[in-house]
């Protein structure tokens, strides 16, 4: 029981990851600490922009950042600055050139990173702990050092984005990255809990179940699309959300489309499950959370973007990919008649 309660704290933790997440696409924060894995080169970031400024008779820590001249200059060892400012005592940052200071987004950025911490040491001791399931199950243990290792790779790939500045291929594979983690906990969590058992399902349900799984995947991925196009429109200089999709790429009106798809096939498998009397009660929340991810999109729409509807909308698709492949795994492979 207390694996499972420590795996059920992880899936939580990497959930607020993926709200923290959204919260700094949202914002802009994404560049709020330009290099990795500290922020300036502070392990509690700066709250003014005087802390990354150069002034005479200060020590700075090395790898300590300031911001000079635009551009960002490390610390090479301890120093105490003298009256003039001496160029060989700093490096020039070279991972990037963006030079810029937000205490906002900086913060907003380091909280996400604090939470990616604290769902990194949770898989880590989830991990510790499967060893308990060796001589039951080894896939458990197995499966659980396999999330750690991808955690691992998920911080490393969010190193790469900010390196990139904040590259839109990056960030959608970070994405991604993101909800496969979660499918792994819950296949964990669903293996270590005794009480978990298959349900019967005729083939036309386990079969469309697969589909409307992969269904959901690709429309986060469009998702993250269609925030990319309203990103380049921002850095662009259009500031005003009326705008941002005044004359949008066609990936919005698949994506806005697809919904309609999705929204289908679900509706049909909730009406088959009730037909069938198959048991998923999790249908009900599929079916919930369909319709508020639905309606959250044309309240982010008409509304022009408000505040947090963004990150409602993403965190509302990341909970019904995990309730279906929840679904998906208590499924049988036996077909009933209709």
């Amino acid at each position: 029981m207390k694996f499972i309660k420590i795996a059920k704290t992880a899936l939580i933790l990497v959930y607020l990851v993926v709200i923290a997440g959204a919260l700094v696409r949202m914002t802009g924060s994404g560049m709020g600490c330009p290099d990795w894995p500290k922020c300036f080169g502070y392990y509690i970031p700066p709250t003014n922009i005087q802390e990354l400024t150069w002034t005479e008779n200060r020590l700075f820590k090395k790898g300590q950042v300031i911001i000079k001249d635009k551009q960002l200059l490390v610390a090479k060892e301890d120093c105490i600055t003298g009256k003039n400012f001496d160029s060989k005592q700093w490096n020039k940052y070279t991972k990037h050139d963006y030079a810029k200071f937000n205490p906002i987004h900086t913060w907003v950025e380091y909280i996400n990173r604090l939470f990616g911490a604290l769902s990194g040491f949770a898989c880590l001791f989830m991990a510790f702990y499967s060893f308990n399931y060796w001589n039951k199950s080894r896939l458990i243990p197995v499966l659980s050092s396999l999330v750690v290792f991808m955690m691992g790779f998920q911080a490393w790939l969010g190193a790469t984005v900010v390196y990139s500045v904040l590259n839109p291929v990056k960030i959608t594979l970070h994405m991604v990255m993101a909800l496969i983690i979660i499918a792994f906990i819950i296949y964990i969590i669903t293996l270590a809990d005794a009480k978990s058992y298959s349900k019967k399902s005729d083939l036309t349900f386990r079969n469309l179940m697969w589909i409307t799984i992969i269904m959901t995947f690709i429309q986060v991925i469009l998702g993250t699309q269609v925030r990319q196009f309203i990103d380049e429109q921002v850095k662009s200089g259009i500031e005003n959300p009326t705008l941002w999709l005044s004359n949008p790429e066609v990936t919005f009106y698949i994506h806005r489309s697809f919904s309609i798809l999705v929204l289908v096939t679900n509706l049909f498998l909730f009406l088959r499950n009730r037909k069938l009397s198959l048991g998923f009660k999790e249908m009900n929340w599929v079916l919930l959370l369909l319709v508020l991810e639905i309606l959250s999109g044309i309240f982010i729409y008409y509304m022009n973007f408000p505040f947090g509807s963004q990150t409602i909308h993403l965190l509302l698709a990341s909970i019904l990919f995990g309730i279906q492949f929840y679904i998906l795994l208590q499924l049988k492979q036996k077909n009933i008649p209709n």
